[in-house]
């Protein structure tokens, strides 16, 4: 009898390029980091409550991942960030994410992974949120049909009447004074913002498994979070 000749089994082709252990995690990480930057803006713009909470944890995942997986992965993030918007909330509404909040994680997480100093982060940062918040109010009027400025300006008379009636001074502020008293609320505003985002940072991060750099000695007592 013939021996009928063996089917020889045909073995799966073997992929060109397989990930590994690192680039599974850091594309995961990437992908879940991004989606809740994402939740938490779609949260930020819909909900009528938290604001203050989701504004103050916004840009972390991004900051997050950039000090654990490196700048490239950060960009990623932020790309993914905005197309994933773009998708949810339309080509006008999602890339207002970036306005400050996406270049701010960007920049903080970038200057974080290369351990630069507080003071840089810091005013950079500031400079940063101030030119975001004043494209956003921009972009925001433009599609509402209304100047959203207007509302910052009446802070910022408001302001410097009482600040004039406390000083007991005899001034009459013109528009320009005005102007400029809402321009300083808006810069006191991101002050703030960016050196709470680094405390929380500073606090949280190396739970973890990431890490900051130092504050400075003249803000050791204004954090007073011991991270360890």
């Amino acid at each position: 009898m013939k021996k009928l000749p063996r089917v020889q089994q045909q073995r799966p082709p073997k992929s060109s390029k397989l990930l590994s252990r690192g680039q599974a995690l850091r594309l995961v990480e990437t992908s879940y980091l991004a989606s809740a930057t994402a939740l938490i803006w779609m949260a930020l713009y819909y909900l009528p409550v938290g604001g203050a909470f989701f504004r103050l944890v916004l840009p972390l995942p991004l900051a997050l991942l950039q000090v654990r997986r490196g700048s490239s992965s950060g960009l990623e993030g932020v790309l993914l960030l905005t197309m994933l918007l773009v998708v949810l909330m339309g080509p006008v509404r999602g890339p207002l994410v970036l306005f400050p909040y996406g270049i701010l994680a960007f920049w903080l997480g970038w200057s974080w992974h290369r351990k630069l100093s507080w003071w840089l982060s810091w005013s950079v940062g500031v400079f940063i949120g101030t030119v975001g918040f004043l494209v956003r109010v921009l972009l925001l009027s433009i599609l509402v049909g209304e100047n959203l400025w207007v509302v910052i300006t009446r802070a910022g008379s408001i302001l410097l009447e009482r600040f004039i009636d406390l000083l007991n001074l005899s001034l009459i502020p013109d528009l320009g004074l005005v102007q400029l008293a809402a321009l300083a609320l808006v810069v006191l505003q991101e002050i703030i913002f960016v050196l709470t985002l680094h405390a929380v940072a500073f606090w949280v991060f190396p739970r973890l498994k990431a890490s900051i750099p130092q504050p400075p000695s003249l803000l050791n007592g204004l954090i007073g979070w011991d991270p360890t």
